[in-house]
């Protein structure tokens, strides 16, 4: 049986020959055998195959004995929203987020919507898949559960609704799902939304959405500046991510709306612990001490951020790659409470979305995410670690390799999936200084791999 569907954080593969409905009724009774779970939410995304999957998923946890409560056509957050709320013991969602078009997979849960991966359950259930299977004396029941309306009233109470003002914005969501929400928030809200590739289409019309591409951003550049929008956000399929644009049609760094995020949280809750991941991170180290907050790095990646923040009972966590955590929300990622929080900080400083931005570049400058193809990431990482190392004012492997001098940093990390090494690089408001550094180390790392 090919199981090769089963990743570090989730199941993604090619429909049909490494996730179909079969596998997907034999995940459902594993599901339930290794969590022991009674009650689980199901949800799917706009994909093609999506319906049928989550039918077959939802056929073995109820042969299993569990109780299904199926949500429908959703985004990611929905099933966590879901699981939390209602009180379920787990929660499953069939997307494969930005993965090509013929491809499916699924996010799986517990209670209180913590994360399965494959160091606490993941390959339990992936190695309980082949074995044989028993129904359960007692079949689990099927019933529909409506989310959207208790869903809206949680969004709403992020943000203080009589400080919002019309606002004209752009939002894409790339023929995935996050217009529905958009749909079901238009009428508590008083901004105009000009929307770009609006109807869910499993079909991806437009191409698959994935924002972080920069060929996926023209349509929603050129439709902020056409209608003169405060801002422009685009999501990815399953809407966990959402990516920002100021009303030059310019698109954001993910590292400095995490900070902008922590600052704007901060200010509400007048203080508490903040997330962050290592690669960039002098601006939100800034921004959240000035705001009253505690900065806390992380590992990486979102089963790390979501238990780190458990841990720390953090308000707020931020990723540069566009994931935004919130305490109230489960600990989990949402792609739809970042953009009201940005919506009304626009709202209530009368300042546009550049002005808030361009000052925090200035500040910390920054590479943006490099990746290169390294044949031994561990030996090239090691040789930049003793050339670097030595003059350094601070080493940190919370993450990869982290090395700070007086007025730049840098963070170079191993892809957990590909031979490739990632390199972010930042200064103290010297752009110049900041591509110098970022062009020697990316020399250095040639040199090395060459070696």
């Amino acid at each position: 049986m090919d199981l090769s569907c089963f990743k570090a954080y989730d199941l993604r593969g090619r429909v049909p020959d490494q996730l179909n409905p079969n596998l997907a009724e034999r995940i459902g009774r594993a599901y339930v055998e290794t969590t022991g779970a009674r009650k689980v939410i199901v949800g799917y995304d706009i994909r093609l195959s999506s319906p049928e999957i989550a039918d077959a998923l939802s056929s073995g946890l109820m042969a299993a004995g569990a109780d299904v409560y199926d949500i429908g056509l959703c985004g990611t957050e929905h099933v966590y929203f879901a699981t939390s709320h209602f009180g379920m013991d787990g929660g499953i969602m069939v997307t494969a987020s930005h993965n090509p078009r013929d491809h499916n997979g699924m996010k799986m849960v517990g209670p209180e919507s913590r994360p399965i991966s494959s160091d606490n359950g993941l390959n339990d259930i992936r190695d309980r898949v082949p074995e044989p299977f028993e129904d359960a004396p007692r079949q689990g029941k099927y019933e529909t559960l409506e989310v959207m309306a208790p869903y809206v009233d949680h969004l709403l109470g992020y943000i203080d609704a009589g400080s919002l003002k019309p606002l004209k914005i752009v939002v894409n969501a790339g023929n995935g799902g996050a217009g529905l929400v958009i749909d079901a928030l238009e009428q508590h809200l008083p901004f105009e939304f000009i929307k770009v590739h609006h109807e869910p289409d499993g079909h991806f019309p437009n191409g698959v959405p994935n924002p972080i591409l920069p060929e996926n951003r023209a349509a929603t550049a050129e439709a902020v500046l056409e209608h003169k929008a405060a801002m422009g956000i685009a999501w990815d399929g399953d809407f966990d991510r959402c990516f920002f644009f100021d009303e030059t049609g310019r698109f954001i760094e993910g590292y400095y709306i995490v900070g902008l995020l922590a600052d704007q949280f901060l200010r509400k809750t007048g203080g508490g612990k903040v997330i962050h991941d290592p690669r960039l991170t002098w601006n939100t180290l800034d921004l959240v001490k000035a705001a009253g907050g505690e900065p806390v790095e992380s590992k990486t990646g979102h089963a790390f951020i979501k238990q780190r923040m458990r841990d720390e009972d953090a308000v707020y966590g931020g990723e540069m790659s566009a994931h935004h955590y919130f305490r109230d929300f489960a600990y989990c990622d949402s792609g739809m409470i970042p953009w009201l929080l940005v919506a009304e900080r626009l709202c209530q400083s009368g300042q546009p979305l550049s002005s808030l931005i361009d000052a925090r570049i200035e500040a910390y400058p920054a590479s943006g995410e490099i990746n290169r193809t390294i044949d031994n990431p561990p030996k090239v990482i090691q040789a930049i670690e003793e050339i670097y190392g030595a003059g350094a004012k601070a080493i940190n492997h919370v993450d990869g390799l982290s090395v700070e001098f007086d007025d730049w940093r840098f963070n170079l990390r191993m892809s957990n999936t590909e031979p490739v090494v990632r390199l972010n690089v930042e200064s103290r408001a010297d752009q110049a200084l900041m591509e110098e550094k970022t062009a020697e180390l990316l020399n250095e790392m040639d040199r090395l791999n060459r070696a």
